[in-house]
């Protein structure tokens, strides 16, 4: 299945989330339960989001966007980030004036049970995209995914809360579940938010790539013929992108070196999965730029 695919089923799942604990708020008058009903708003808002930047991202590249359109999923990733502070922001302002004018609360139970069963749905969907979108490397897919998580996480504290209410009496428990509720996607809204402004940075690539990188040109490395530099690298959504330097004897034809060069390429491509490669041939005495450090690599 195709992680649009899957966004399409996370903005059906919101939908139903919305419907089911939009009633359970109307029927027990819960501002924890409404706080929950508005962060499955914001999923739904954030879903629809993510679909159109990953139907953006997978388009070819084109004359005005040559190395691709994978960078739109960085934009799904700080808007939903976005979408979670304003409701954050707003629980909190619900929260307080609760807390201020507290009103008993009705069908606590049904309310708790249309709550675990927006849990269930969203916990499936959010197990399923995580897997797929490690799987493809989707930063729009996780963001969605463990944006899902996260209302799961607040879906089965405002239920341990409404339990509590329940047995003790104790109305301030509602508000104080609000409260804890803003927090934790709050926290959630400002971590999307950084991940995204890393991704538009073009950051280099993770550690491990980066060592499998090292290991394929140790094999192709020889002290007197074959040696690398200048090695760049930088993400881009669900693409990666290394360039780097090849020096090898001035001697050797063209035809050679070039066959090499498809042959080192070929190996990184191979080591690190949804990476492109471009290798620019020098001969073993040309230096791209003197004094640079990575001549020594």
């Amino acid at each position: 299945m195709q992680a649009s695919a899957y966004l399409k089923l996370s903005v059906a799942a919101a939908v139903v989330t919305i419907i089911l604990k939009t009633a359970a708020w109307w029927w027990t008058g819960s501002v924890s339960l409404a706080a929950d009903a508005l962060e499955s708003l914001v999923n739904l808002a954030g879903a629809v989001f993510a679909l159109a930047m990953v139907t953006l991202a997978a388009q070819p590249p084109d004359a005005e966007h040559p190395y691709g359109h994978h960078k739109a999923e960085y934009f799904s990733s700080g808007f939903e980030g976005i979408l979670i502070i304003a409701a954050a922001l707003g629980i909190l302002w619900g929260a307080v004036d609760r807390w201020r004018h507290p009103e008993v609360l009705q069908s606590v139970g049904l309310g708790v049970a249309l709550a675990v069963i927006s849990s269930a749905i969203n916990g499936g969907l959010a197990w399923a995209m995580l897997r797929k979108a490690r799987e493809v490397r989707s930063v729009a897919l996780e963001g969605d995914a463990r944006h899902l998580i996260t209302d799961v996480w607040t879906s089965a504290g405002v239920v341990v809360g409404l339990i509590g209410v329940m047995a003790t009496g104790w109305q301030w428990l509602d508000p104080l579940l609000a409260v804890m509720v803003a927090l934790n996607i709050l926290r959630e809204g400002v971590h999307l938010m950084r991940e995204s402004t890393r991704g538009l940075m073009d950051e280099a690539l993770d550690a491990e790539s980066q060592a499998r990188v090292q290991a394929v040109l140790d094999e192709f490395r020889h002290p007197h013929t074959i040696r690398f530099d200048h090695i760049a690298s930088r993400v881009a959504g669900q693409r990666r992108f290394i360039d780097l330097h090849m020096h090898m004897p001035a001697n050797w034809t063209l035809g050679r070196a070039a066959a090499l060069r498809s042959s080192v390429e070929l190996a990184l491509m191979s080591a690190v999965p949804g990476l492109r490669a471009s290798i620019q041939l020098l001969p073993m005495d040309v230096e791209a730029h003197f004094d640079d450090p990575k001549d020594l690599l």
